[in-house]
């Protein structure tokens, strides 16, 4: 008797670690595919789910053979369509990655610091450059793009990369869980008529990688050393040192309610300057 009990306690216990290892897996797989195109993927999954119980409930049985062939079809689709994402997360599982690392408030600060160092330098000398910065969406697309840097966050290594005529100048610098990822990276160039037609090619993969990513974008104009930062589909120009400075702070201490007021005030300043949706600044 006492055999048969531990016997179904040893079982109960099996079952239980299998529910944990299914929802541990089943959150991974969404905080993998978080800020990225496959959100949009599986909610169109759970929406013909959804129909497919429907139509079979209510007795629909044309829709529920239709469903039936898209669910079938379906898994084909998504392996074609997909491919990359489900490459990358197979990498990440090989490398072990799928813990990513929060960022502290003296990493952030210290972040801050060198690309403001940076900045200045490059303002001042009217240096092109042109840095993205990753959010909650994952940039890895045009991280394959670039070439491979994994390096601490410097304002001389950002300084040296963009110094024109050297291999790095152009492109892209992403920076990655509080490193310097890739430089040379490609971002997409925006289409939209919007922008004043003065800005060059780094403004507009600026705009551009703002439409498709919550990335945040600093850019600095070679023609006039200006500061510009996208986010969020917007383009906000002419930046003062004081006022980038907290649009960042704002941006990268996210939990704190009174820099979200201070990305709302700085966004309507910007649009009473002229700035607006890919501001016209000034």
């Amino acid at each position: 008797m006492q055999f048969i009990i531990s016997l179904l306690i040893w079982q109960n216990l099996i079952h239980l670690i299998d529910i944990l290892v299914i929802w541990f897996l089943i959150y991974e797989l969404l905080m993998l595919i978080r800020g990225t195109r496959a959100v949009q993927l599986f909610r169109g999954i759970l929406i013909i789910i959804l129909v497919k119980i429907v139509s079979w409930y209510v007795g629909l049985s044309t829709v529920s053979w239709v469903m039936d062939q898209i669910i079938n079809w379906g898994v084909i689709a998504i392996v074609i369509i997909f491919q990359p994402e489900i490459r990358r997360g197979l990498e990440h599982l090989g490398r072990g990655t799928f813990f990513t690392h929060n960022q502290t408030a003296n990493e952030k600060e210290d972040m801050i610091k060198q690309l403001d160092q940076a900045i200045q330098y490059m303002s001042k000398r009217r240096i092109g450059a042109l840095m993205s910065i990753q959010m909650k969406t994952g940039l890895e697309e045009y991280i394959e793009t670039g070439i491979p840097l994994d390096a601490d966050i410097s304002g001389a290594l950002l300084i040296n990369t963009f110094i024109p005529n050297t291999p790095l100048h152009d492109g892209a610098v992403i920076i990655k869980n509080n490193r310097i990822a890739v430089a040379a990276a490609y971002l997409p160039l925006s289409d939209s008529k919007l922008i004043p037609k003065e800005l060059g090619t780094r403004h507009r993969a600026a705009v551009g990688i703002s439409e498709v990513t919550d990335a945040l974008t600093i850019v600095i104009s070679e023609e006039t050393g200006e500061v510009s930062i996208t986010k969020d589909n917007e383009l906000i120009r002419n930046m003062s040192r004081d006022e980038y400075l907290k649009f960042l702070r704002a941006q990268l201490y996210t939990h704190e309610p009174q820099h979200e007021n201070l990305v709302t005030e700085l966004y309507a300043k910007f649009q009473r300057k002229g700035g607006g949706r890919h501001g016209q600044g000034h």
